[in-house]
């Protein structure tokens, strides 16, 4: 077992096809598939179950997933020792938006501990209009959330991660088993729409551009909600591949399937008031978050 073996394991479990793994991590399938097959061979235990919609986990595979997580987060802070810098210090108010921390800030604010371990960050949970107002009046440095929601312009952004949406639907749908499917067919289905930070609002941008309306059976807060009724067949969304997991909390699988109509991608950075000053503290955040994407989208 090497750590290119785990690194390989986890994309594909996360993604849950050796594809998308491919694509996630910039390698060949061929690398992906190999890398998994040797894993399998060392531990004895088969860790997929190979299917028509994808890579299921077995329950070895499960057991493995847990420890490959402690063990690349050990790795990782390992190989960030001698990054460490104990000279910044300070306090940093950053604000932030509930799908932003939910599925993306936990892994970076865990890094950025271990990284600069005397800074303090003062971690606050708003709505779009409430971090905006706290950057404009100052009760914030820094925000992050999602930078394709910002209207305001006394402020300023800079878009980190772009990601896309796509079809979510049961791993039994007729849909699992297309390369796209197009609104009409999707407004034929229930839908079951998101609607907190502002999911609703825009699901209804694109889908004004349409014929047809979704059939919404349940609106809700809850993205557990939705991957729950997604995965038992109950209906269908479409969402942003950062909150996707392959399972329901029951355990049931979720395929995804490209719209045939290019639906814009969930964008998320940083934003700051126009023409602040940056703080040493706010210097550091806005360097961790360029040095982790190396190619960040100004706006």
């Amino acid at each position: 077992m090497n750590f290119r073996q785990l690194k390989y394991f986890v994309a594909t479990a996360e993604t849950a096809q050796v594809s998308r793994a491919a694509s996630a991590l910039s390698i060949s399938q061929s690398s992906v598939t190999t890398a998994i097959r040797e894993l399998e061979t060392s531990l004895g235990a088969a860790l997929f179950i190979r299917t028509r919609h994808g890579m299921d986990l077995t329950d070895a595979g499960r057991e493995l997933l847990a420890s490959a997580y402690a063990i690349l987060s050990k790795i990782d802070e390992a190989q960030n020792i001698r990054h460490r810098d104990t000279d910044a210090s300070g306090t940093i108010r950053v604000a932030a938006s509930y799908t932003v921390i939910g599925y993306f800030l936990p892994y970076h604010l865990d890094r950025l501990r271990r990284l600069h371990p005397n800074l303090t960050i003062e971690l606050h949970e708003l709505n779009r209009d409430s971090i905006e107002e706290g950057l404009l009046s100052g009760r914030f440095d820094v925000a992050v959330l999602l930078t394709s929601n910002i209207t305001n312009p006394g402020l300023e952004s800079e878009t980190l991660l772009r990601s896309a949406r796509r079809v979510w639907c049961a791993s039994g749908h007729p849909f699992a088993q297309r390369r796209n499917i197009t609104f009409d067919e999707i407004a034929d289905e229930d839908y079951i729409l998101l609607t907190v930070d502002e999911a609703a609002n825009t699901a209804m941008k694109y889908w004004s551009a349409q014929t047809r309306e979704p059939r919404v059976r349940l609106r809700t807060m809850s993205i557990e909600a939705v991957r729950s009724m997604v995965a038992n067949g109950q209906g269908i969304t479409i969402l942003s591949d950062m909150v996707y997991r392959p399972w329901s909390l029951e355990g049931k699988r979720i395929a995804t399937v490209q719209p045939a109509v290019q639906v814009p991608t969930m964008d998320v950075g940083l934003a700051w008031r126009r023409g602040a000053t940056f703080s040493p503290q706010m210097d550091l955040i806005h360097t961790y978050f360029r040095q982790a994407f190396n190619s960040p989208y100004a706006s």
